[in-house]
């Protein structure tokens, strides 16, 4: 491969991280539906929310441990961390 070629392939993909990390953003933003169900008495199952939370937990560690930290696998899972963190906890509240 040339350096040009390289060097699409390189924007290619950083277009395609930013996309991935809205898109990962929007998904752990539906939460909020869950929420406000838990809030009005029609709780949703907690196994998925916390399953998201860890998974989301794992990802924000392994992007913070990268000798050059991986900010697009930060940011877009770290609200995972606190939506289904939440998501969970509410799912308690009747």
């Amino acid at each position: 491969m040339d350096d040009k070629e390289v060097m699409k392939r390189s924007h290619e993909a950083k277009l395609i991280g930013n996309i991935a990390t809205v898109a990962c953003l929007i998904m752990y933003a539906s939460y909020i539906d869950q929420i406000a169900l838990n809030f009005t008495g029609h709780p949703v199952s907690p196994l998925q929310p916390i399953c998201a939370a860890i998974n989301a937990s794992l990802w924000v560690a392994y992007g913070w441990l990268k000798p050059d930290k991986d900010w697009p696998v930060i940011i877009a899972n770290f609200p995972g961390i606190i939506f289904g963190a939440v998501t969970f906890t509410t799912s308690f509240i009747h």
